[in-house]
């Protein structure tokens, strides 16, 4: 059953029957339902992030830190944060910005290295960017460009959640990851492509306190196709 959180700014479900111990933030596009079978026999809470779900859109693009700073709002107590990709890049900004409510970090999934060179947007696009910026090329047809050469979650988005996106994929976070002192679980499926395996091994080698469990076959979706394993990584760190 959907509860509101941080004074209504904020909505989710709370699981088990004591006070949460653990709080869960879904991947870009999900919901807190992903969480439904990680979270069976744990007191937690799951959320929607704003943009997603029962949760309204930010007013303005917010980034991992100002969603990070929401989702404090709705903490009494310190928790265990299990961030799933987009939750993942939020819940380091917490665990840096406000280490007293975060005991332990579980991160799956989460994009927080980038690999190689970033792909650079087409040149038509670059060019009708560039084209429009000047007033030469009107707003309807750059929102084609946009549709047309944009990422798939880019597309998807409307309003403010496209530009939110936008910002989210420039992000960097080498900075907020040396400010991280709690420990962190890594729980990754060796077949996902959104975040490759060698992003986790690359955090499980920059973070001291990191403990990497990888999961054979498993891809992106964690929370779905090994929740077994999220719940484990929880239940080593429940106070």
């Amino acid at each position: 059953m959907l509860r509101a959180f941080a004074d209504g700014r904020l909505f989710g479900e709370q699981y088990g029957t004591g006070p949460p111990w653990a709080l869960a933030l879904h991947g870009w596009g999900r919901t807190h339902a992903d969480f439904n079978l990680a979270l069976q026999g744990i007191d937690a809470v799951a959320l929607d992030l704003p943009g997603f779900g029962a949760t309204p859109a930010p007013a303005e693009a917010w980034g991992s830190p100002e969603y990070a700073a929401a989702v404090a709002a709705a903490i009494t107590d310190p928790v265990v944060v299990l961030g799933h990709s987009l939750g993942g890049r939020v819940a380091v900004h917490l665990a840096a910005a406000r280490p007293e409510l975060v005991r332990a970090l579980v991160l799956t999934g989460a994009p927080l290295i980038r690999g190689g060179t970033p792909a650079r947007p087409s040149f038509a696009y670059r060019i009708g960017r560039t084209l429009h910026r000047r007033g030469l090329v009107s707003d309807a047809r750059m929102e084609r460009l946009r549709n047309k050469y944009g990422s798939e979650d880019y597309r998807a988005a409307q309003g403010t959640m496209r530009d939110v996106h936008v910002r989210l994929v420039n992000e960097a976070y080498d900075a907020v990851l040396r400010e991280i002192t709690c420990p962190v679980e890594l729980v990754w499926g060796d077949d996902d492509t959104a975040a490759p395996l060698d992003v986790a091994q690359t955090l499980a080698d920059r973070l001291p306190k990191a403990r990497l469990t990888v999961c054979p076959g498993a891809g992106h979706l964690t929370p779905l196709t090994v929740p077994d394993a999220l719940r484990a990584a929880l239940e080593r760190h429940r106070p």
